[in-house]
């Protein structure tokens, strides 16, 4: 489990060597007062809360507005490792959105007997109002963020897919900005492939995928559910940084069969719409009907070609976590190839001789709801409770459908700086891509979110993680 011998560290070797990737880093670090250092993690934290970085956390009523800690230590990937992951998750993402098409219209893949139908029909994220519907530009999901998970033998896994609504950039994008004006020196020795241009790819991802309708310059807009939302700093940051209206439902109608916003000078037509708001309140007039996030009669715009929202409306279903389980199958039927990033083993608890097995091993196992995010409702045996183990026994029985098991992976581990010096934490990676319709943008690196107590498996900031800045070598 944690920090044990069969941890792979990306900074040392078992015989305590330092790794090529970390090796100026290291004799840099090695060199520095560790009580300067100690000064400056603590600076790091007061710059994020003057710039107002928190992250909002439902159901705690002690304190919903948390800053997101961060880690000084970078975690560094060489070009080479690099290209490989990139490789692998381009052809994840160009299998995904041919997968979203396929299912909203020909649905081949289930004729070809590679996925099961009711994965599709019976599952809530499927959106039967998207089918037929063509997106401007054939792209369903402009953004999307992959995480990566690094085991004890040094192999790169896909631990799930975000299609739907990826956060976290904006904490990338801080991170590396934080570490820039700390450790200005560090740059100038070390060869750091930059991650600022983010916001105007974005941009120009979201500008490529206008609709036919859109004449001249588009205007883009951040659909955002309003200040309570957890992400709503991303969301104003990014709207800021691309140069784009940020606004909430109330701020657009649909006039004239185009979707319009409220400004000084009356109501002008949008022709993309970056939506930080689910599909169930999306549209009142589509959707739930009780919604006041959204936009009545968006869908009907969306549908006749009068505006671009990113991500499409019923992407949600590739994040699910039984449809993952086929995602070789998928990358393969769609690509004609070999997938490049492996799925973890995963038993799908829909089927019998799989729950029989998960039921029988649960104190080993991880499980996790279908449909669940941000490390809620989920099971990690090794470290859970008799308690907890018997109340997911039961839920497992109840609604086996419902949940899918992966083993207890031993993660990597990257150092954090600590009091003590530095001590070993486990990872994981979340690289953000940016498709339109004639290219797909991986930003090198990514948000690494660290679990912040030794041993711990639980990286989501939700739960008490950490971030550090991700580093990829240029050669």
């Amino acid at each position: 489990m944690g920090d044990g011998k069969n941890d792979y560290d990306e900074m040392f070797g078992g015989d305590g060597t330092v790794r090529d990737a970390y090796r100026e880093y290291h004799n840099w670090i090695d060199a520095e007062d560790p009580a300067q250092l100690l000064k400056k993690s603590a600076e790091a934290e007061t710059f994020f809360r003057r710039t107002g970085i928190t992250f909002n956390v439902y159901g705690d009523s002690q304190n919903t507005e948390r800053l997101i800690p961060f880690d000084v230590v970078p975690r560094i990937l060489s070009s080479r490792e690099w290209s490989r992951l990139a490789r692998g998750i381009e052809q994840r993402v160009r299998a995904i959105n041919a997968f979203l098409h396929d299912i909203y219209h020909r649905q081949e893949i289930i004729r070809a007997g590679r996925v099961p139908e009711r994965l599709i029909s019976e599952n809530s994220a499927f959106e039967p109002k998207m089918i037929g519907v063509s997106p401007p530009g054939g792209v369903y999901t402009h953004i999307v963020g992959i995480d990566l998970v690094r085991t004890g033998d040094n192999e790169f896994f896909v631990l799930e897919d975000n299609a739907r609504t990826p956060s976290g950039v904006s904490y990338m994008l801080e991170n590396r900005e934080t570490m820039l004006q700390m450790f200005p020196e560090l740059f100038s020795k070390i060869p750091v492939q930059s991650v600022s241009d983010y916001p105007k790819a974005l941009r120009r991802a979201l500008a490529r995928s206008a609709p036919s309708v859109c004449s001249g310059r588009p205007v883009i807009a951040v659909l955002t559910p309003g200040i309570h939302n957890s992400a709503y700093f991303e969301h104003s940051f990014l709207a800021d940084q691309m140069g784009a209206e940020l606004v909430e439902g109330h701020d657009l109608r649909v006039i004239d069969g185009r979707v319009a916003m409220r400004t000084t000078k009356g109501y002008e037509p949008i022709d993309v719409i970056y939506r930080r708001v689910d599909d169930e309140f999306l549209d009142p007039l589509n959707f739930n009907p009780d919604s006041i996030l959204g936009v009545p009669g968006i869908m009907d715009v969306y549908r006749a070609g009068g505006i671009t929202l990113a991500n499409a409306p019923g992407t949600g279903i590739a994040d699910d976590k039984a449809i993952y389980s086929y995602m070789p199958e998928i990358v393969h039927f769609y690509t004609g190839e070999t997938p490049i990033l492996k799925n973890v083993e995963t038993w799908r608890c829909s089927e019998p001789d799989s729950l029989a097995y998960v039921l029988d091993n649960l104190e080993h196992l991880v499980v996790k709801e279908v449909h669940g995010s941000g490390g809620y409702g989920m099971l990690i045996g090794p470290t859970a409770s008799k308690r907890e183990i018997a109340r997911f026994r039961k839920l497992l029985k109840a609604k086996p459908g419902n949940y899918i098991a992966q083993p207890t992976l031993a993660l990597s581990t990257v150092p954090i700086l600590t009091k003590a010096g530095l001590a070993p934490r486990h990872v994981d990676l979340r690289p953000f891509v940016l498709v339109s319709p004639d290219s797909i943008d991986i930003t090198p690196g990514g948000l690494t979110r660290v679990a912040l107590k030794k041993g711990s498996l639980v990286v989501n900031s939700s739960q008490g993680g950490g971030t550090k800045d991700t580093w990829v070598l240029d050669d």
